[in-house]
């Protein structure tokens, strides 16, 4: 059994969409037809539910270029007395990119974390497969993502039919292959001989916490200002979501040996997952990793 996991990152999922449209344009067939299950977590929702719904990376890879833009424009600087960005255009790139589908009408497995802090635990939205706990198969596919990409402060969180509260599901599952080793063990009595994993990141950045002279930490350290502009940086968020992917990947490598692939790569610098002038080099780079891993990629690909 197959499985592709998407992490979470913001705008860096333009990394993991490059290295998926190389794939399509090497092997010639859509990346839903190389897998029997698929997840994703915050970015990695909208590019794991993209190829349930086999859309082409390049289509994918377009709607990053032209909505990230327009999503992250900040209507306040530090997200004091409400989010840093608003969701309206979040809402509007899902609505237009799922149309009104409902988790029901989407067969193929899919898992996207999210998070109910209204109830304050962790859960999964699932598709229509059979799963014996799903909670709700009439929520809209794009209601789902959205409530998986609600990072706390930046986005506000989305309110699911005024029950709870839902929020980034990279808080507890930003690299969600530990969900798909559950599920397959657990819903889909797997073996876990059997189970794949083909897993991409979102880029490992440098987050530089320097020793210096303060000794008494507070917000400016862990979520800095810049001046003038007041604006905050992501930094703490983006450590935890890291920190979260990267343990991951390690259980996984002991639990599933050859049977996890992991592709990623060092950034070698700070690039927050809010900062859209970065886009075009990620991109290049997950070009770049493909090439490199393209011989291990598709043997793993086409492994029996």
């Amino acid at each position: 059994m197959k499985m592709l996991c998407i992490d979470g990152g913001g705008i860096r999922g333009v990394f993991a969409v490059a290295i998926l449209q190389a794939i399509e344009e090497e092997c010639k067939y859509q990346i839903s037809d190389l897998f029997d299950v698929v997840a994703g977590t915050s970015t990695g929702a909208i590019i794991a539910t993209s190829v349930v719904l086999r859309k082409r990376m390049s289509e994918v890879m377009d709607s990053y270029q032209l909505f990230g833009k327009k999503i992250f424009v900040r209507q306040a600087k530090v997200g004091l007395f409400k989010s840093i960005y608003s969701d309206h255009y979040l809402r509007r790139f899902f609505r237009k990119a799922f149309g009104e589908r409902a988790l029901a009408d989407i067969k193929k497995p899919l898992l996207i974390p999210a998070v109910d802090v209204t109830n304050g635990k962790p859960f999964i939205h699932r598709s229509n497969y059979g799963h014996t706990e799903n909670d709700d198969l009439s929520i809209k596919l794009w209601d789902a993502v959205l409530s998986s990409c609600s990072a706390p402060v930046f986005f506000p969180p989305n309110n699911i039919n005024n029950q709870y509260l839902s929020i980034d599901g990279g808080l507890w599952a930003n690299n969600p292959s530990l969900v798909c080793v559950t599920e397959a063990l657990h819903q889909l009595k797997r073996d876990i001989s059997e189970i794949e994993i083909f897993s991409i990141g979102t880029g490992l950045q440098h987050i530089d916490f320097s020793i210096g002279k303060d000794k008494y930490w507070g917000a400016k350290h862990w979520l800095p200002f810049h001046f003038p502009s007041m604006k905050m940086t992501p930094k703490l968020l983006d450590l935890a979501l890291q920190l979260s992917s990267e343990s991951v990947t390690y259980y996984c490598q002991h639990l599933l040996g050859s049977n996890y692939f992991r592709l990623n790569e060092e950034l070698g610098r700070e690039m927050p997952f809010d900062e859209v002038e970065f886009m075009d080099e990620l991109i290049e780079l997950g070009k770049q990793v493909f090439l490199n891993k393209k011989e291990d990629v598709m043997n793993f690909l086409s492994k029996k």
